[in-house]
């Protein structure tokens, strides 16, 4: 059964995350058929969202983080994530209808799409340090854009989740609209866009990407590397377990 689905309107792909039990946490399947969805597309136009509740609530801890109980196998040598990696090379544009919790890797999901709409319902939160990791690329090279180096630092450095009211305050989505009008706020964006010249629209995205972000697979191998060693950590063992145990962590710095 997949994780991720696609179905085409016009000239847009809707990309759905579809595991509502878990609130559409990622496991392994679900990046690779993420990065499959956008690197295969043909629409002029992708639109991201997840299944109700949640639009993404990051890594399946028991999956992808082990549980806690040791590290997670890395690269045999340091890249920048395939799905990442997928989003942040495309040409096409990408909207994320944020439809409830954005958070972890769900949030870096959501920074590396073009543009964000957000549901009342939307929250936002790099929760990483929660875990005692550094986020993925996006967090540090377009959440500063965004919402300015201090906001993002208070985000990165703390794991506290905002509301949409404030994402929207402080420039981190382009609106916020009531929450069954979400998907049809999107598409109608994402109709329009598609509705442009296409080869002009590709060149505007790949020329922002020249002027505003960092080299991505550079910084996708120093993401990696130091994610390899923050997983060997206590802290990020003592992160997960309180996750998993519903209690306060108790970090050391080992």
């Amino acid at each position: 059964m997949a994780d991720v689905n696609v179905h085409r309107v016009g000239e847009v792909d809707v990309v759905t995350i579809d595991r509502p039990d878990v609130r559409n946490a990622l496991r392994f399947q679900s990046y690779d058929e993420l990065e499959a969805a956008v690197r295969t597309t043909t629409a002029r136009c992708v639109v991201i969202t997840g299944t109700d509740p949640a639009f993404c609530s990051g890594d399946d801890v028991r999956e992808v983080m082990g549980g806690g109980t040791g590290p997670k196998p890395t690269p045999v040598a340091p890249r920048l994530t395939p799905a990442a990696d997928a989003l942040l090379h495309t040409n096409v544009p990408v909207i994320a209808a944020v439809n409830g919790a954005a958070v972890g890797w769900g949030m870096e999901l959501a920074l590396m799409a073009d543009i964000r709409i957000a549901s009342q319902r939307a929250k936002f939160g790099e929760l990483f340090v929660l875990r005692g990791l550094c986020s993925d690329v996006a967090g540090m090279g377009r959440l500063a854009q965004l919402v300015g180096r201090e906001r993002a630092a208070e985000m990165l450095f703390t794991g506290d989740v905002i509301d949409a009211a404030t994402a929207e305050g402080w420039g981190l989505v382009s609106r916020v609209v009531e929450h069954e009008d979400l998907l049809p706020a999107a598409m109608q964006l994402a109709g329009k866009i598609a509705s442009r010249p296409p080869l002009a629209v590709q060149q505007l995205k790949a020329g922002m990407r020249r002027v505003l972000d960092p080299d991505w697979t550079d910084f996708g191998v120093w993401v990696s590397t130091t994610l390899g060693q923050l997983f060997r950590t206590d802290d990020h063992k003592e992160g997960v377990r309180a996750f998993l145990e519903k209690r306060e962590p108790h970090f050391t710095g080992h």
